[in-house]
């Protein structure tokens, strides 16, 4: 089947960030055979899960399918994963978005797209109930983390997926810097 890469950004991101168009950008120069799948992702959970689901069912059944996701991304993307039991890289992925984002009720923009929106309690629910507790397949996952991420405690992530693939680097920040190092090694591993 040929292969497809699902790229999920993050909290008030877009695919127009950095680190998705550096993976779009591999892709297209030296695996144009791949379809690159780069959604700008529903803001309140429900939706994007809903979304994605969809995505995954429309593709599930005529390509191979790999994600990779960024910080809230990566939150979802451990949920796609355990859900259609699908490799994923998660990149300094959030594990209790839910804490987090408690601190960012009401009036939002996202910087990318100027979508105005509002995050509520209802939203922090929704994205409770996409928790994965247990990994079933951590082989199929792989996290790469860097400790000088100033958003997220990479140790929470460490920790999480102790029994899957971990790179973790020193310093750093939460963009992952000089991800470009790393595109052909994450298709590698997702088997695209």
């Amino acid at each position: 089947m040929p292969p497809l890469l699902i790229y999920l950004h993050g909290f008030n991101s877009s695919p127009s960030s950095l680190k998705a168009q550096q993976m779009i950008a591999y892709c297209r120069e030296h695996r144009p055979d791949i379809k690159l799948v780069a959604p700008q992702l529903p803001s309140y959970p429900a939706q994007a899960s809903q979304y994605l689901a969809q995505l995954v069912e429309q593709y599930n059944d005529h390509y191979t399918i790999g994600v990779v996701g960024s910080s809230l991304g990566g939150y979802l993307s451990t949920w796609l994963s355990e859900r259609y039991q699908l490799p994923a890289v998660l990149v300094n992925p959030a594990v209790k978005p839910y804490q987090l984002l408690a601190n960012y009720l009401g009036p939002q923009q996202n910087p990318y797209s100027g979508e105005k929106y509002v995050l509520s309690s209802q939203h922090i629910d929704e994205l409770k109930a996409l928790e994965v507790i247990n990994i079933s397949a951590p082989q199929q996952l792989w996290v790469l983390l860097q400790q000088g991420d100033e958003v997220l405690d990479y140790r929470q992530a460490a920790s999480k997926y102790a029994h899957c693939r971990l790179t973790i680097e020193a310093d750093g920040d939460h963009s992952f810097c000089q991800f470009e190092r790393f595109p052909a090694t994450i298709l590698q591993f997702l088997g695209l």
